[in-house]
């Protein structure tokens, strides 16, 4: 990113626990790569937010790193890009604590997804769990973002990063750029092959998910698996056959044909044809991510590189935010 741009900011962060699953893939980096020619990108690896939850150290060293090589195996350009780790540019835990200052109990206890892991992991409501939207908050508004690809369950942490925004812009002039949604109206989600009426989730049983490093023969048999209904019609109806409808999502966007084209010529094949397409369609898709992730992964010097260029890529555009906004809520600076 040049210094000169003047191309709206694009951020996405991904947690490096679990496995990236195919609703990663097809709703948030695959549109990656459509959008970075018009948006200057920066995709965290948000080490931070993992911490919420326990973690296995060196597990979570691994997994950044992993992470870090799907990003790039899945065509994200790190030199086009700025792909870092969170933990890496400390601008995101010092604005967060700022923005703590200007957000409210009531916003954070009314947020889901934090009712939602309190009630998963009972022994461990933790602050930072409480918190978690703030620090998304401080992701977000650190580099003047326009545009943020969220899944349809995420817009309530974005709301809340706007309000935030509007509620410091009101006090001190217009210091934030107010963030706007992408979701992609076909792709916004993916849901569980078990239980199509939830999301994809890498936190699930195995079986409910498909990752992006699974073999040709687990994403075989994990379709084969998949949960459809018992009347044996391919149609798209979301609400009355969701199992259905998701294969016919994830069919329709790797396999590049229409929804309706897509289910008038399967229609009166069975489920077990189009349960076959799909995963051929997957494995497609995945063969090149995985072959170019192989050879990232046998490089860990160059994936370093990458992570410690791209941070101080990342801090400079940081360190702009950050000392505007300290200025102007009085923090003395010093020369």
């Amino acid at each position: 990113m040049s210094e000169t741009t003047r191309k709206p900011v694009l951020f996405s962060g991904i947690q490096p626990s679990g496995q990236i699953q195919l609703g990663n893939y097809i709703g948030a980096i695959r549109n990656f790569t459509l959008l970075r020619h018009d948006y200057d990108c920066l995709f965290s690896i948000v080490d931070l937010h993992a911490l919420t939850t326990r973690q296995d150290p060196a597990g979570l060293r691994r997994k950044t790193l992993e992470l870090a090589a799907l990003y790039i195996a899945s065509g994200l350009d790190p030199e086009e890009n700025i792909i870092y780790c969170q933990s890496h540019v400390p601008q995101h835990a010092e604005l967060a604590w700022i923005l703590n200052c200007f957000t409210y109990m009531g916003e954070l206890s009314r947020m889901t997804q934090f009712k939602d892991k309190s009630a998963r992991h009972k022994d461990n409501i933790n602050a930072g769990l409480f918190t978690y939207p703030v620090l998304m908050a401080a992701d977000i508004l650190l580099y003047q973002t326009s545009l943020v690809p969220v899944g349809a369950d995420q817009k309530q942490h974005l709301e809340i990063t706007r309000d935030v925004a509007i509620r410091f812009n009101a006090l001190y002039g217009d210091v934030f750029t107010v963030p706007e949604p992408y979701i992609p109206k076909a792709t916004a989600k993916i849901m569980s092959l078990t239980e199509p009426a939830r999301k994809m989730s890498k936190s699930d049983q195995e079986d409910s998910y498909i990752a992006l490093t699974d073999t040709p023969d687990t994403v075989r048999r994990k379709f084969r698996r998949a949960v459809t209904d018992s009347d044996a019609e391919i149609r798209f109806d979301p609400e009355n056959k969701p199992g259905v409808s998701n294969l016919l999502v994830i069919l329709s966007v790797l396999g590049g044909e229409r929804m309706d084209a897509l289910c008038t010529r399967l229609s009166g094949q069975g489920y077990g044809v189009l349960k076959e397409e799909t995963a051929q369609a997957v494995n497609a898709a995945l063969a090149p991510i995985q072959e170019r992730y192989q050879k990232l992964m046998a490089d860990k010097g160059y994936l370093t590189a990458v992570l410690k260029n791209n941070a101080e890529r990342a801090q400079m555009m940081a360190l702009r935010t950050l000392r505007k906004v300290y200025k102007k809520i009085g923090l003395y600076q010093l020369p």
